[in-house]
């Protein structure tokens, strides 16, 4: 019989299976949904207040600051035995704070929209939820597969993608949201970055074949689609940002989302 894989994070450590007695904070909005998406929503004691999916179902869970102000007294109170961070989103300090008392800290960095699959079953090995992420896998996996016949079909386009306005900021080509982009066949812009979501001047547009407006975390709306085509002299159109930044469980609807996105703005049928 084969022996279960180790459920090793992204520092490389491994966690031994959590319990039925399991208490979780989480700190990743993402990753707060997806404990409710494995079934595991009643051993969740803590959360950000961005974690804001399921919206319902958080309403009981007790917030504990924000994903870097964290309120090291209240989470403290919860007494998690295992605490979700992700090295992009929580600082380091802090983290370092928290494990002085949280038995069990798992250190998550997906950095494409393939990396859930192990975050899957990362989760899923540690809670015994092994079914429900597999289930996950299986439609992450069909999700790419579908992603990748579509970008074979079409020539890859060059996009610039807002996150900010004033100042007008995007994201580099080595972060999760360009890597779901690039699933579809679409490279954002620039090529190369020195930050990671940096500033930038409207002339960048000259080489891209359109302009996305992403809803968070700057909320743009219809009322800057005009100025975005004047600033850019390119088609601007808002976008999902949830659906493009969220890793976890929603990446699958992430990636359904931008299939559909590509196919409408190519003139393909969607149906």
């Amino acid at each position: 019989m084969a022996t279960r894989q180790a459920n090793v994070d992204a520092l490389g450590r491994a966690h031994p299976p959590a319990g039925p007695d399991a208490r979780i904070v989480s700190l990743v909005p993402s990753l707060t949904e997806l404990i409710f998406d494995l079934g595991l929503g009643e051993r969740l004691v803590g959360r950000t207040g961005f974690c804001i999916h399921p919206r319902e179902a958080l309403r009981a869970v007790p917030k504990v600051g924000g994903t870097k102000d964290v309120k090291l007294d209240v989470l403290k109170a919860l007494a998690p035995t295992h605490l979700i961070v992700n090295i992009d989103e929580n600082r380091r300090e802090t983290v370092d704070e928290l494990a002085a008392f949280v038995p069990h800290v798992i250190v998550t960095h997906p950095c494409t929209p393939a990396d859930n699959l192990q975050l899957y079953r990362l989760f899923g090995g540690m809670f015994d939820r092994d079914a429900e992420a597999a289930r996950l896998c299986t439609a992450l996996q069909s999700a790419l597969d579908d992603a990748a016949a579509l970008r074979a079909g079409l020539a890859d386009e060059a996009v610039l993608y807002l996150i900010w306005r004033q100042p007008w900021m995007t994201v580099a080509r080595d972060t999760y949201i360009a890597a779901m982009l690039e699933t579809v066949g679409w490279r954002s812009l620039p090529e190369k970055a020195q930050k990671r979501y940096p500033e930038f001047e409207w002339a960048l547009a000259e080489q891209a074949a359109r302009v996305f407006l992403s809803s968070e975390p700057y909320h743009f709306n219809d009322s800057h689609l005009a100025e975005v085509e004047a600033l850019g002299k390119r088609p601007a159109t808002l976008i999902d940002g949830e659906m493009v930044s969220w890793y976890g469980s929603r990446a699958v609807a992430g990636l359904r989302y931008l299939i559909a996105l590509r196919r409408r703005l190519a003139g393909l049928a969607t149906g």
